[in-house]
This record gives structure tokens, sequence and C-alpha cells, in this order.
């Protein structure tokens, strides 16, 4: 089983030509056989490989890279920010009841605008094992909702190797650290729950009480996915990035935007909408694209 997830950067250099790179990454799994050993009682390690590729390249071919450990069953979510949380899963055996096992317990940040070799940072481990039937999910405010874990056909909570795991809990990334509330946009304008157009020339307000640094901002789009056996459907994000980035006020900047021109790039529904300065993210607010 392949865990797979997408990410789109859009650009609009201009009304005519128009360019967007699209990239989708694959990490982890199991190894061809898996599934059938793990049956018998035999638990191979899983991939430790990450595949990359710019799909909307002319000749697109996949880039290999190597995460810190092993993983299958993991859960893969794309951050306000462009990075790549990979969370959950086992580090040996196979998707399926029972065929699952050394639980992963840290989770991993792809950073994907960094070199190959330094794309990927360790995370504070949990002590809750999460492996098949487990899910992660995108909050508002930027931290991911963890639950999950039932490797039996029932709830078993006594006698098995991994009970069935009720829990919640929360994964925070380093962006929200009380040390970079000064770069924390927020945004002011438009109000939660806007409807926008397709191609529509945007001006986002927020409030930013540091130092800004106009072209290290962006204004992002995340579309809210439903994550189960390891894959999150629906999810993408959008870079909008800036036309233009002015002061209105005492630390109140707007920022100009265009929306999505395509329903190709952007299906029609809600999505979050945040502002990030420096690789530090605002609050989402909902929008609903049509």
């Amino acid at each position: 089983m392949w865990v797979v997830t997408s990410m789109l950067y859009v650009d609009f250099p201009n009304a005519v030509t128009l360019s967007f790179p699209t990239e989708v990454l694959v990490c982890g799994g199991a190894p061809k056989g898996s599934y059938l050993q793990a049956v018998r009682g035999k638990f191979i390690a899983a991939l430790k490989t990450c595949a990359r590729m710019t799909i909307t390249d002319p000749n697109p071919q996949w880039v290999m890279e190597t995460m810190p450990m092993a993983r299958v069953m993991s859960d893969m979510i794309l951050l306000p920010n462009g990075k790549v949380l990979i969370i959950n899963g086992a580090g040996s055996g196979s998707a399926g009841w029972e065929l699952g096992r050394n639980p992963v317990l840290s989770p991993v940040l792809y950073l994907p605008d960094n070199k190959i070799g330094s794309r990927f940072e360790t995370q504070t481990p949990t002590t809750i094992p999460r492996m098949y039937h487990s899910t992660a999910v995108l909050l508002r405010d930027g931290r991911v909702l963890v639950g999950g874990s039932n490797p039996h056909t029932f709830y078993n909570f006594t006698g098995v190797l991994f009970p069935t795991e009720l829990s919640l809990e929360a994964f925070s990334p380093a962006y929200l650290d009380s040390k970079f509330n000064t770069l924390r946009p927020t945004i002011v304008a438009p109000k939660s729950s806007s409807g926008i157009q397709y191609g529509e020339k945007l001006t986002v307000q927020v409030v930013i009480t540091g130092k800004v640094a106009p072209n290290l901002v962006s204004v992002t789009m995340v579309a809210p996915s439903f994550t189960t056996h390891s894959f999150s459907m629906n999810q993408r994000v959008l870079v909008l990035g800036n036309d233009k980035v002015t002061a209105s006020g005492k630390s109140t900047y707007n920022i100009d935007v265009t929306t999505p021109r395509s329903d190709n790039l952007a299906p029609a529904g809600f999505y979050l909408l945040f502002v990030v300065h420096q690789g530090i993210p605002s609050q989402g607010i909902w929008v609903k694209l049509r």
C-alpha cells in the first residue's frame, strides 16, 4: 500500500500564458509480497523511500528520496505553508487486520523547498500506536488532529497486541510556537464563509505586528480532505502567492492575489484560506469557491 498526497503550486504570471506546475509526492508503503508474508507471521520491514514528480513537466521523472525511518499505513497531511507532515503507521508488516508491527511513533516533517538530503525533520514522538484505521486531518488553527487505530475485525481493548484506540490527540507543528507570534498574520478580511469566484482579483487584509517581509508573504488555499486507509482524498494546497503587498494602516497590510482560474485546479467547494508570512501561517478562514 502506497501513501499518496498531492501538492499544487499555482502561479499566474500573466493573463495569456499560465503556468501551473503540479507536484505529486508518494512515501512509504510495503515491499511486494509483504501482505502474504505477514499472513504467514513474517513481518517484512516497510519501505523508507519517497518519490516526487512534477507531473506537468514535458518529460516527468520520479526523484527518489529516503525518509529517516520506514513506514507503512502512514498518513500524509499538507500543511498551510506547503510542508508535509508524515504521521502514524508501522515500521514492518502490511496494511490489513493484525498485520502491522513496530509502530512508528515519531512524525516526520518533509520540507519540499530544501535541498535533497535535508528535506526531512523528525518530530517529537507520541506514546500512542496508530496503525491500521488511524487518521489525521488539518485543523483551521494549523494543528493536525490525529485519531484511531483499530487493526481488529471488532473493537478489542484487552488481550491483543495493539488494542483498539478511541482517543484523539492534536499535533502542533513548530510554526505554532508563541515565539513566532509577531510574524503570524491575523486575517481581517474577507470574513470567514465568504464566497469567491474563479479568477477573481481578491484583496486579503491582515494584521502582522512584527516586521514584514513582503516577498515572503503568500496566500494558500487548502482543500479539506477525507482521510482513510492512508489516503487523503481531495487533498491539495494551492499557493496563490501575491501580486502586491501594501501597508494600509498600523500593522495592517493588504495582499492582492488572484484566485484559481479553473476547476481543473480547484474544484468548486469549501477551502481553508491561510496567509503565510516567513513560513508562519495565520489561522485559516473558510471560503467557498464557486
